[in-house]
C-alpha cells in the first residue's frame, strides 16, 4: 500500500523497500527446502552443470551467510536453475510469481542487471549469493550502494531524472492495482521531481552516490 508518508519522504524509500521484499521472497521461493548437509557437499563436488560453483568456504568468507544457509540456499537454486545459472527470462518468470496483479517485466530486468554485476547476461549462484547478502545483511553503506547501482541504469556514476523515472515507472507496472490509494498517472513523475529536490544538492541536473547516501543516512 502506498501511503501519503510515502509521497512526502521520496519514492527512492519505496525502491529500496520493494528491492528488500522482492529479494526475500527469492530467497523463500530458492531456500526454503530441507537436506543433509553431506548430500549438498558432494552434489557441490560432484556437479556436472554447465556452471560450476565457486566451494562453500569461499563463498562463506566472501558473504555474510554460514556455510548451512549456504548449503540451504544451493539445494533450492540448483533445483530451480540446473544449469547453474539464471538467465534475465527465467529472471522475470520468477518476479512475475510475486507480482502477478501487476507487469514485473521491466523492474525484472533492472533488477537482473543489477545483481549482473559482471554483465554477462547470466546470475551464476556466486552473483546471487553476493547481491542478497548485502541486500539482507549487509550494512546501510552497503545496502545504499546497492540501491545507487540498481537506480544508475546506464552505470555511468550518476542517476539522471530519466533513469529515475524508468525505475519509478517499473515499480509502479509491477505493483499493478494493489496501490491504495489509487494512483494518478503522473505519480511517478512527481516522485521523480521530489528525490532530486531532496538529493541533487547542487542542483546540476544528476545525483551522484555521494548525495544519494547521503541524503538516504539522512
Amino acid at each position: 500500500m502506498l501511503t501519503l508518508e510515502w509521497e512526502s519522504e521520496g519514492l527512492q524509500t519505496v525502491g529500496i523497500v520493494v528491492i528488500i521484499f522482492a529479494s526475500l521472497k527469492l530467497l523463500h521461493l530458492l531456500g526454503l527446502i530441507d537436506f543433509s548437509e553431506d548430500t549438498v557437499e558432494d552434489e557441490m563436488e560432484m556437479a556436472t552443470v554447465r556452471h560450476r560453483p565457486e566451494a562453500l568456504e569461499l563463498l562463506e568468507a566472501q558473504s555474510k551467510f554460514t556455510k548451512k544457509e549456504l548449503q540451504i540456499l544451493y539445494r533450492g537454486f540448483k533445483n530451480e536453475c540446473p544449469s547453474g545459472v539464471v538467465n534475465e527470462d527465467t529472471f522475470k518468470e520468477i518476479y512475475s510469481q510475486f507480482f502477478p496483479q501487476g507487469d514485473s517485466t521491466t523492474y525484472a530486468h533492472f533488477l537482473f542487471n543489477a545483481f549482473d554485476t559482471d554483465h554477462n547476461g547470466s546470475v551464476s549462484f556466486e552473483d546471487f549469493v553476493k547481491g542478497l547478502s548485502i541486500l539482507l545483511r549487509g550494512t546501510v553503506q552497503e545496502k545504499l550502494n546497492w540501491a545507487f547501482n540498481l537506480y544508475d541504469i546506464n552505470k555511468d556514476g550518476y542517476i539522471t531524472k530519466e533513469e529515475m523515472l524508468d525505475i519509478m515507472k517499473a515499480i509502479y507496472d509491477m505493483m499493478g492495482k494493489c496501490t491504495y490509494p489509487v494512483l494518478k498517472e503522473d505519480a511517478p513523475r512527481q516522485h521523480v521531481e521530489t528525490f532530486f529536490q531532496k538529493m541533487d544538492k547542487n542542483k546540476d541536473g544528476v545525483v551522484t552516490i555521494d548525495e544519494f547516501i547521503e541524503s538516504c543516512q539522512k
